[in-house]
């Protein structure tokens, strides 16, 4: 579970009644595909012959500058999280974060989702005894991506839903 019960309006476009504007959904959308793409290694290493996670990310780009539809963005966002169904670890939690940052065209919360799962990749992947401090790595890296104009708006998204995405805003 990653999505509140109740949107936030912040997270909802102005023209669907909230006070996202396009230029901060493209952001978060990039932003997204960015935290996913940083761990996409570690489900191409488990599985290199399946593009699904690196077209979701290719597609929440490419809805970004118009290229694609929010369906197509959405759909190949779908097909990463199927290519992780029969994963474990890290490969699995990269895949995700594929697929959440396809999601981010439809739903902009999703925005959180690619950075937690990507959070989760890292954390998987590090050697034993070395997890927490490999996630809390990769969140400072995450942050220190973040473009200026959603900074504060993410920052407090991952106050606010750090407990529904596994504590891994804790950095």
């Amino acid at each position: 579970m990653i999505l509140p019960k109740i949107r936030d309006p912040r997270f909802v476009t102005i023209r669907r009644g909230g006070t996202l504007t396009d230029p901060d959904h493209h952001l978060l959308a990039l932003w997204a595909a960015s935290c996913a793409e940083h761990v996409l290694g570690l489900f191409e290493a488990a599985r290199p012959e399946d593009p699904r996670p690196r077209q979701a990310i290719e597609h929440a780009r490419a809805w970004v500058h118009g290229e694609v539809t929010m369906t197509q963005a959405r759909a190949a966002g779908g097909h990463a999280m199927g290519a992780a169904r029969d994963l474990r670890g890290a490969a699995r939690h990269a895949a995700y974060a594929a697929g959440q940052a396809g999601a981010v065209a439809h739903v902009a919360a999703h925005e959180l989702g690619a950075a937690a799962y990507a959070i989760k990749a890292a954390r998987a992947a590090a050697p034993e005894g070395e997890g927490e401090a490999a996630a809390r790595q990769e969140c400072r890296w995450q942050r220190d991506q973040l473009p200026e104009p959603i900074r504060e708006l993410v920052l407090d998204d991952q106050r606010l839903r750090n407990a529904i995405c596994w504590s891994a805003f804790d950095c």
